[in-house]
């Protein structure tokens, strides 16, 4: 096949895959936004290249001309999660949505394959619009702890190192290492409610500290200079305390020094 004609056939894929990508972006945006734990922590999208299509084709003994009908991992998404709970939380965001349609699910979580991969394997059919009309895409969503996607892809390199015949010692170590991701993913589950309660205070200090600076950066438009420099040598003071109740009440209090300023300029 001719590389423009590969570029013909993918076009569609990559629509899929960078439109999905953005959707569940926008997702996170809305958790964080709603002030809600989002159960997704990273995702990204690939579409395969014409060398693994190639290679696929060859391994599987599948005609060219039927690749598009027997490939159904040509475009794909890697949804990353905190924890293991995580997991069915996205799947259960996926099923629920109306603009894909859960073909097939292979939970290599509840049964790892033989070399220690784990993951939740889920194949889509999404639609996409082109220049010749409506195309439905297969798209094959992965999901998987941050632990799972570290293992994965040191054993895919070493796969592609190694031409997939590992030697005997790499593979027992890699074994070795994929109890290691369940036992960490388990001892992560268990302190799950701090690891929470911690990332939910970093996130609260951070849209506090925020608006302070916005607040600050807009005194200096209004203000004196000294009283612009006894402000912010008094936030840098309680910052550095760690007090976040002094820290709520300077924003109070700024936000009034603030409002003063706005109202004698109305």
């Amino acid at each position: 096949m001719e590389m423009q004609l590969w570029k013909e056939l993918l076009s569609p894929y990559k629509l899929a895959v960078n439109e999905i990508v953005v959707k569940f972006k926008y997702l996170m945006s809305e958790y964080k936004l709603a002030g809600r734990y989002c159960p997704i922590e990273q995702v990204e999208g690939r579409v395969k290249k014409v060398s693994s299509i190639l290679e696929k084709i060859h391994k599987k003994n599948i005609d060219i001309e039927e690749l598009e009908e027997k490939i159904e991992d040509i475009a794909g998404i890697r949804i990353i999660c905190k924890f293991v709970e995580d997991i069915s939380l996205v799947v259960d965001i996926i099923s629920s949505r109306g603009d894909m349609e859960v073909k097939e699910v292979k939970d290599y979580i509840k049964n790892s394959k033989p070399s220690g991969y784990r993951s939740y394997h889920m194949i889509v059919k999404y639609k996409v619009e082109t220049i010749n009309g409506t195309k439905v895409i297969p798209v094959e969503i992965q999901i998987r702890t941050l632990a799972m996607d570290f293992w994965a892809v040191i054993e895919h390199s070493l796969q592609y190192k190694y031409k997939h015949n590992m030697p005997s010692d790499i593979r027992n170590r890699l074994s070795k290492a994929a109890d290691a991701v369940i036992v960490m993913d388990t001892e992560m589950s268990s302190i799950r409610n701090e690891i929470m309660d911690a990332q939910n205070s970093f996130d609260v200090k951070a849209k506090l500290v925020t608006e302070i600076l916005n607040l600050m950066q807009s005194l200096c438009k209004v203000a004196n200079r000294r009283e612009i420099v006894n402000i912010q040598n008094e936030f840098y003071r309680i910052y550095m305390t760690g007090d976040m109740a002094a820290l709520k009440r300077f924003y109070r209090e700024l936000d009034i020094i603030a409002e003063g300023y706005r109202s004698q300029y109305d």
